[in-house]
């Protein structure tokens, strides 16, 4: 079982959906829940990107509508990323001996079964009747971060069809393709910020259409790539709107790693990013936590920081034993990360932090408008 250490003091509570960031925005973020059939159709059929959260923890689906003038696929408005999927069972590295853990929320979706059943729901109930078609699968691509069986879960992966996409770094990509189970496996090609002006030349490459991108930006001499992002770039739906990217990093990155993300010719609509600081006792940082997460949020521009990665499971084996959690409050983690100094672009002005906080449950989503 992971066990907490003693945590910061808390001013607060942690910031639930809706509440105000730093930058103390007036608007309130359009949340919605997989259940509610209505609401999760009307923004469906809208132009807004929407990202929902299938477990507590770290799974996630990106449904991204079609730009302008894009052919879609008879009968679809969305384009649908699959995310770290672990639904149901253990996982465990290494043997039951030494790591083994199982969600303590129910996932909001069971199987993949499911959850392309309610994804071909969704497009019958927003396409023209003349246009809808059957598809055995609605899940497009599949991105995964790390090799780690929390993020690279067999059992959950095989549920997909084998025709799927499957994107993910070497390690990850040589264990799936192990497996003999997935047509393509493709290794993720590396996004450098600072040194990237146009992203469809870095990002873009069969089997992703051409308005896609997947890539990955990995702090320089980290071992095992542990704190690095997967950054999820698509054009704009109209052609006056820029491009935008989604960047997920359930680990923690480091901000520097996101410098220059104003150049790329991407807004950064979200970043997923933990709250908890988890580490080995004694040893390693794995989860670098809130106060790290307000520095990457101000770094790369986010628009919403959306928290990732922070379910407490239920856990065995050895390393149970030597995990220790920090809970914090974005409050505190502000408060603490200012007590560091400015946070400055190379050039620029300091940044005040101009995102949304906004944490999500099993089965809520997010419309990034």
């Amino acid at each position: 079982m992971e066990t907490p250490s003693a945590a910061p003091p808390q001013s607060e509570s942690r910031q639930e959906v809706g509440t105000a960031s730093p930058a103390n925005k007036a608007s309130t973020p359009t949340t919605l829940h997989i259940s509610d059939k209505a609401a999760l159709a009307a923004a469906w059929s809208g132009p807004h990107p929407i990202i929902t959260h299938l477990n507590a923890d770290t799974t996630w689906v990106l449904h991204l509508p079609s730009p302008e003038g894009v052919e879609r696929p008879s009968g679809r408005r969305r384009f649908n990323v699959l995310l770290d999927p672990w639904l149901q069972g253990p996982q465990s590295d290494g043997g039951r001996w030494f790591s083994i853990q199982w969600h303590v929320v129910a996932p909001s979706v069971q199987t993949i079964k499911e959850l392309n059943g309610l994804l071909a729901e969704l497009e019958k109930d927003s396409a023209p009747a003349d246009t809808a078609a059957e598809m055995d699968s609605y899940i497009d691509v599949v991105a995964i971060s790390h090799e780690f069986t929390d993020h690279c879960h067999e059992a959950t992966l095989r549920e997909l069809p084998s025709r799927t996409p499957i994107f993910a770094p070497d390690k990850a990509a040589k264990l799936i393709r192990s497996w003999k189970h997935f047509d393509a496996v493709t290794e993720m090609p590396p996004f450098v910020a600072a040194e990237t002006k146009d992203w469809r030349k870095t990002l873009t490459c069969v089997p992703l259409p051409p308005w896609l991108g997947i890539g990955r930006v990995v702090t320089p001499g980290n071992s095992l790539y542990y704190h690095s992002a997967i950054l999820i770039a698509w054009a704009g739906s109209s052609a006056r709107e820029e491009s935008n990217c989604v960047i997920y990093s359930p680990h923690g990155i480091e901000p520097n790693a996101l410098s220059g993300m104003k150049g790329t010719g991407l807004q950064t609509l979200a970043l997923l990013h933990g709250l908890d600081d988890v580490r080995l006792w004694m040893m390693k940082q794995l989860n670098l936590g809130a106060v790290n997460g307000v520095s990457a949020a101000r770094k790369c521009g986010a628009k919403y920081w959306v928290a990732t990665h922070d379910e407490v499971k239920k856990g065995g084996g050895f390393v149970s034993l030597l995990l220790r959690r920090t809970t914090w409050s974005v409050a505190d983690a502000v408060k603490r990360e200012g007590e560091k100094g400015p946070v400055k672009e190379p050039g620029g002005d300091d940044q005040a932090g101009g995102y949304e906080f906004v944490e999500l449950g099993s089965g809520d989503g997010l419309v990034l408008a």
